[in-house]
């Protein structure tokens, strides 16, 4: 039979007078695998109406495509057979079977492994290729494989750059949310300190002096727009020097540190502590004289002292927000995030001060002074102190003492918030608060608030999710009931799998029975194992967005099946404080001479060299060969596109 068609074939060839036909046209390429592995890439561009038969077809059907390389001269072996994409399998017209061809383009590729510095691959492909009425005979095309080492280096180098740079993209894309995030927070809580008792009475007493030590009403403005200027410096400049002493490895290091962390927690006690009235954080009193002083002097110098004199004396209200602020922008692991937040800080600070001097005639409508401004201080303090808790948390989450759970915290957290209830309500009083003859609407309202608050986080202590809180407490699964009280799992039950049998190395991840590995090795041969994809995911104990994705983004229906059913989850905790086992201690390669202790330190150096990034969390899908199959991502709290996202790199993996 394949004689017949063969003699068909050169009929065909005949036929055509003086038109030679060449319907396939092949390059080649090379992509670099490891130093001593490549694949062999070969494409065919074929002309319309044209088919390219598959390197497998039935007996008696056509010649199939194959390729030979050659070895004669050794320094390279052949690892496993040359790979096709998906064609197309139909009843072939010109042979009357169900044959697989491929049309338009088809690429093969074959891995090989390098033994010495070769400097090219040789070898060739036979193929038939056929139209719905004919075919011509086989074809011999030579191939040759370049294999110059710096060539492949240097493309593999522009690969890796462009991928970098879409990674950094996505890095600064996040970093400038995050920066927005904390320029906001700080500009409110510039507000919120407006409104104690040691700055308010300022704004009067400070614009009046300005509007009547100054010649002209103009020049009572400028010399306020000064001021409010001078105030926005000196913060800005607090910030510059928290940023130079830290330093950005040091700043990326304070969320996950535990000592940093319990520093944090005892500061922030500290500062409630005195909101609430036991005492008041005052800088030295020769401080404030001296500031004076200078601010007698007159001129832009003197409204610049004058600036830095309100700082000084406001200090002991002013001053634990702006610690507050502080360690939260440093805990964000960006060194710009204290300059940012003291930016936003100030011009909360300074703007009214500009404003009520270029209209004098609105400081008749400011409220008086009075036991409300002792109150704003109060609400300050209890929410310091519910602060400090989380930084207590993250602490117990590195060392995984298990001493501050998700049920305490919130238990905490509960008290707190309904002790602050009470006292808007005016069922509490401090020794320092003015008498109570009535309840304002504001104060009501912001009772009510605090009310609501302490009840929605009561189903917490039963295992409720607490999707709007979900990054401060500890997560579902660091829980004394993983599963809530009695036991009840939660989850569709159309995302369910039943794990009868939990492999070596695997968990599953309360409360929705997420099967993950902490080990990157043992994920991997479970991967290969069951034909799967990888999911990898660098996250923390303490890393407050990674919790925000899994309690609120993982749970879905559409991605809760996909990590449950369609990748092998490998989380490497980055902060994972254990020590590594004995002979598996390692040198970083990225401080020479330092030694990895930590599990932890052992996949941040990973993410780092290998991803080129070292913020969490941070998402990767790959391959048995442990190559990405779309570009990682970070932070997605968005969840149809991140359904989109893994379900681009699990379609990439199935072709």
């Amino acid at each position: 039979m394949k004689n017949i068609l063969l003699a068909i074939a050169l009929l065909t060839i005949s036929f055509v007078k003086g038109q030679v036909l060449d319907p396939v046209k092949w390059i080649t390429s090379v992509e670099k695998i490891s130093e001593t592995e490549y694949n062999l890439i070969s494409t065919a561009t074929i002309e319309e109406g044209w088919h390219l038969y598959s390197q497998t077809v039935p007996e008696d059907g056509p010649i199939p495509t194959t390729f030979v390389y050659d070895d004669s001269e050794s320094g390279f072996n052949i690892i496993g057979n040359t790979e096709e994409e998906e064609g197309h399998i139909v009843d072939d017209p010109v042979f009357g079977m169900e044959i697989k061809f491929f049309e338009n383009k088809a690429t093969f590729k074959q891995k090989v492994e390098v033994e010495s510095e070769k400097s090219n691959i040789s070898g060739f492909v036979e193929f038939m290729v056929c139209d719905d009425a004919r075919c011509l005979a086989p074809i011999e095309v030579d191939l040759t494989f370049q294999l110059n080492r710096d060539l492949v280096n240097r493309i593999e180098a522009v690969k890796n750059d462009v991928i970098d740079n879409s990674m950094r993209l996505e890095e600064i894309q996040e970093e400038n949310k995050g920066l927005f995030a904390i320029f906001i927070i700080a500009f409110f809580s510039g507000f919120a300190a407006l409104l104690t008792p040691c700055v308010f009475p300022m704004i009067p007493m400070t614009v009046s002096f300005f509007t009547k030590q100054s010649k002209s009403k103009a020049a009572g403005v400028k010399n306020a727009l000064i001021y409010g200027a001078s105030i926005v410096i000196i913060y800005v400049l607090l910030g510059i020097l928290v940023s130079a002493i830290f330093g950005a490895d040091a700043l990326n290091a304070l969320s996950t540190n535990v000592w940093f962390n319990i520093i944090f927690f005892v500061l922030l006690i500290v500062f409630a502590v005195s909101f609430l009235g036991a005492f008041e954080i005052v800088l030295p009193s020769s401080w404030g004289t001296k500031v004076d002083a200078q601010a007698d002097r007159g001129g832009i110098i003197g409204i610049f002292f004058m600036a830095l004199a309100l700082a000084i004396v406001s200090f002991s209200c002013t001053g634990p927000i702006v610690g507050t602020l502080l360690v939260e922008a440093a805990a964000g692991g960006s060194q710009i995030g204290p300059i940012v937040g003291m930016l936003g800080f100030s011009l909360a600070l300074a703007i009214p001060f500009a404003l009520f001097a270029a209209f004098p005639g609105w400081l008749n409508s400011l409220p008086k002074s009075g036991g409300w401004l002792n109150t704003v201080k109060v609400v300050l303090g209890f929410l310091e102190l519910a602060l400090a808790f989380k930084f207590l948390s993250n602490a117990d989450l590195v060392l995984q003492l298990h001493w501050l759970e998700r049920e305490v915290f919130l238990a905490i957290w509960i008290a707190i918030f309904g002790v602050l209830a009470f006292y808007l309500f005016g069922k509490i009083q401090l020794s320092h608060d003015s008498p109570l003859t009535h309840i304002s609407v504001g104060r009501l309202s912001l009772g009510i608030l605090s009310l609501t608050f302490t009840i929605y986080m009561i189903p917490g202590l039963w295992g409720a999710p607490l999707n709007l809180i979900s990054a401060f407490p500890p997560s579902q699964s660091y829980s004394e009931s993983p599963y809530g009280v009695g036991f009840s799992k939660t989850g569709s039950s159309q995302s369910n799998t039943n794990h009868s049998v939990i492999p070596d190395g695997a968990h599953l991840m309360a409360p929705h029975d997420i099967m993950a590995f902490k080990d990157y090795d043992k994920g991997l041969a479970y991967a290969k194992k069951v034909g799967k994809p990888v999911l990898l995911d660098f996250t923390g104990y303490a890393c407050v967005n990674c919790r925000k994705m899994e309690q609120n983004v993982w749970p879905k229906d559409r991605i809760l099946s996909i990590l449950k059913n369609e990748v092998v989850l490998i989380s490497l905790y980055v902060d994972d404080k254990r020590p590594l086992p004995v002979g598996e201690e390692m040198e970083s390669k990225l401080r020479p001479g330092k030694k990895l202790k930590y599990i932890g330190q052992k996949w941040s150096e990973f993410q780092t060299i290998k991803y080129r990034a070292n913020a969490q969390p941070f998402y990767v899908l790959m391959n048995h060969e442990e190559e990405n199959l779309t570009n990682p991502t970070a932070y997605t709290p968005d969840v149809e596109e991140y359904y989109v996202w893994l379900q681009k790199g699990i379609k990439s993996f199935e072709k």
